[in-house]
């Protein structure tokens, strides 16, 4: 598991083109010819974007680096992330970007109703089997390992074939899913908020969110997310603090630290060097905050070895339903 901003560190550039721009439901036509959907797409598309559909989501990222909301939780990814979403759980892949750029076929994408699974179950008992998984992938569940591995085969199998070998591979897919080893699976959201919360809670989580993720490194005032909300401070603060369960201000702090994690494990730039790369003014204050939210300094997170790294790595970010 790979979380957080990457070396070539620009994260005012993540998710430019989606800032402001509510969770949103996708809807996915049907296809008379295919039983389920398989397709590849660029960074930035229209079609990446913070959403939920109904049908179960595998994806792969096939290039880049980057962050990721999935469910309550914000994490990191590199190539070779594999997900398994369930029904209805937001998600989103932001790639850190350089001004212009766009990473060509950077997912690789399948996608399949719970009829289409259910109806297989009902039709070959054996298959049962999955129910366990599918009932998993409602937290989202990610992928290490040579699991990763093997299932980036099979995804790229799956959208290469037609016929049968297409239904084929993706039964392979979601066995190899079921098989995977503890160590090489990770459950994500531990709860998060539904579809059903209100619009106006969506909207100041979507838009602060992404207000953070581009504004990292610079002075971030909750009044400019308000403006991007479409919102008064006090409604903003409001809404964000009970669709997300925490204030505006812990929201910040918690994506500042993961960054400053990935900076600790991935580079060797000074603790002074990654304070201020993590937004912070003041090195006194950034260990302050960092020991609130990892119960241990940045230097003593930086001596630790990846077994040894507490699991906060992935940060909850809180959400609640409403």
């Amino acid at each position: 598991m790979n979380p957080l901003p990457p070396k070539t560190l620009q994260p005012e550039k993540i998710a430019q083109n989606l800032l402001g721009k509510p969770a949103a439901l996708e809807v996915i036509p049907p296809n008379p010819f295919h039983s389920f959907r398989s397709f590849s797409h660029d960074f930035p598309a229209e079609i990446a974007r913070w959403q939920y559909h109904p049908e179960y989501e595998i994806h792969l990222i096939r290039e880049g680096t980057g962050s990721y909301l999935i469910g309550d939780v914000i994490g990191t990814f590199e190539a070779g992330h594999v997900a398994f979403i369930g029904s209805g759980l937001p998600h989103d892949w932001m790639s850190n970007l350089q001004p212009g750029q766009v990473i060509k076929n950077r997912d690789a994408v399948i996608q399949f109703l719970p009829e289409f699974i259910n109806g297989l179950m009902e039709t070959m008992p054996e298959l049962r089997d999955l129910k366990p998984l599918l009932k998993e992938s409602s937290q989202g569940i990610i992928y290490s390992g040579e699991t990763a591995k093997r299932a980036a085969k099979e995804i790229e199998a799956v959208n290469s074939s037609s016929g049968t070998r297409r239904i084929l591979h993706l039964l392979a897919l979601l066995v190899l899913f079921a098989e995977a080893p503890k160590k090489e699976k990770q459950t994500i959201a531990k709860q998060w908020f539904t579809p059903n919360a209100s619009d106006e809670g969506i909207s100041a989580v979507e838009s602060g969110v992404k207000y953070i993720f581009d504004n990292l490194t610079k002075n971030i005032r909750m009044s400019e997310a308000a403006k991007r909300a479409h919102m008064s401070e006090p409604t903003f603060s409001k809404y964000f603090k009970k669709a997300s369960g925490l204030t505006f201000s812990e929201m910040v702090r918690k994506m500042r630290i993961a960054h400053a994690c990935r900076m600790l494990e991935d580079t060797n730039e000074t603790i002074s060097s990654i304070c201020a790369a993590s937004g912070y003014t003041n090195l006194a204050n950034f260990n302050r905050q960092f020991l609130a939210e990892m119960d241990m300094t940045p230097s003593s997170y930086r001596l630790l070895d990846d077994q040894k790294r507490p699991e906060k790595r992935i940060l909850s970010l809180g959400l609640v339903g409403e």
